[in-house]
């Protein structure tokens, strides 16, 4: 849809600046520039009695994913709260309706049955891990209802439904990178431990298997079930098969109990694991048997682009807090649906869908996102390794 806008710069003594492009309010938010004279969008949705257009979010808010969720919480809401400041959509304000999952897969399939049974949510955004947006996803399905999870990576969820959309990428992209990185840095042996859950599983398949390509071996692997506490006789197991590299697929909490517990049993060997592991709080947690983890990540706050450094400034100025990954994908996801809104013209579910299907280029701060046909993005992936209690971006050595 095409449209020309004016837009009052807020930062730059109230330039007026002209934009011709089908690019909506969420790019513009993203610069935090401010609109005068948002067009409105149908009729017919402008003269519902309702002020607000809702939106639900499921995210664990308690529980051993907390930090994930509510980093969710926080970057949705100042996500809405930018766009109401600058007139909404479709002449209505944003509200979002948080669900605590609890990181429990029937927590987010009550949720999910609780969502679609109230008519005023046009859309969902959530959850966080692959197990429950899967454990949820029929029930979004079965009424089309959008189920935009900005985590989920599982390379099933997004072709499972039609209404199910994931930008973060999948572990069909990260997996074969993580492989790349452990080639880069000379390993040639690979112990594996990941958790026994559907994102864990697929995660050590897209990494081992992409291992191969480069004659790497994996000489021992092993999972855990989400909830254990004490992995000393799984680590003295993989520390007998005698790796160059331990490769850990868990979330931030694990990571750090993993490598505390490594390193009592003075176990000395490179880390390396997926995105999920990207938090301060594994730094927090994990403390010096951190030091040297290598990651991926998709943003990195210290990226000096302009969009990225006013998302970072702005996130710190509400939450006294440094916005990581997860916060990133959480604001370019609300961002996103406002502008599938606006596109749609509609608060219409079906509308919905088909606008956000038909996302090209979108410009987030998380990188452009454009939908495959089913409904996964391509994401570029960084390389950052924890280096002074603190994650670095770093580059591989130049062969």
């Amino acid at each position: 849809m095409n449209r020309e806008m004016y837009f009052v710069s807020k930062h730059r003594g109230g330039v007026v600046m002209k934009l011709r492009n089908r690019w909506s309010i969420s790019m513009f938010l993203l610069v935090f520039v401010g609109m005068s004279g948002l067009i409105p969008g149908s009729q017919q949705n402008a003269m519902a009695k309702d002020e607000f257009i809702y939106i639900a979010l499921t995210a664990p808010i308690t529980g051993d994913y907390a930090e994930y969720g509510n980093n969710f919480k926080k970057s949705v809401e100042m996500g809405m709260d930018l766009i109401n400041q600058n007139g909404g959509i479709l002449g209505k304000q944003l509200k979002v309706i948080v669900g605590d999952s609890k990181g429990d897969p029937k927590e987010s399939s009550t949720l999910a049955q609780k969502f679609i049974s109230d008519d005023k949510i046009v859309a969902e955004i959530g959850d966080f891990t692959s197990t429950c947006c899967l454990a949820a996803q029929p029930i979004y399905d079965q009424v089309g209802m959008v189920q935009l999870s900005p985590t989920s990576s599982h390379p099933d969820f997004a072709k499972g439904s039609k209404y199910s959309f994931g930008i973060i990428g999948t572990q069909a992209g990260e997996g074969p990178f993580m492989a790349l990185m452990t080639n880069e840095l000379g390993f040639k042996k690979v112990a594996v431990l990941y958790v026994n859950n559907d994102w864990g599983i697929v995660t050590n398949k897209y990494y081992s298997n992409a291992l191969k390509e480069y004659g790497i071996e994996v000489v021992d692997r092993e999972f855990y079930f989400d909830g254990e506490r004490d992995f000393t006789a799984v680590l003295t197991k993989l520390k007998n098969s005698n790796p160059d590299m331990l490769f850990i697929a868990s979330m931030y909490n694990d990571g750090a109990l993993i490598n505390k517990q490594r390193e009592k049993l003075g176990w000395d060997v490179p880390v390396l694991g997926p995105g999920s592991l990207y938090s301060p709080k594994l730094i927090e947690l994990g403390g010096e048997a951190v030091e040297g983890l290598y990651t991926t990540v998709v943003f990195h706050p210290k990226n000096p682009k302009p969009e990225i450094q006013a998302f970072v400034s702005e996130f710190v100025k509400r939450y006294e807090t440094t916005p990581n990954m997860f916060a990133a994908v959480a604001f370019d996801a609300i961002n996103l649906l406002a502008d599938a809104i606006e596109r749609a013209g509609s608060t219409d579910r079906e509308a919905i869908r088909e606008a956000i299907a038909a996302t090209k280029d979108f410009p987030g701060v998380t990188g452009k996102i454009t939908f495959t046909e089913v409904g996964d993005v391509m994401k570029e992936y960084t390389r950052v390794q924890v280096k002074n209690g603190e994650f670095q971006v770093y580059l591989p050595d130049a062969k």
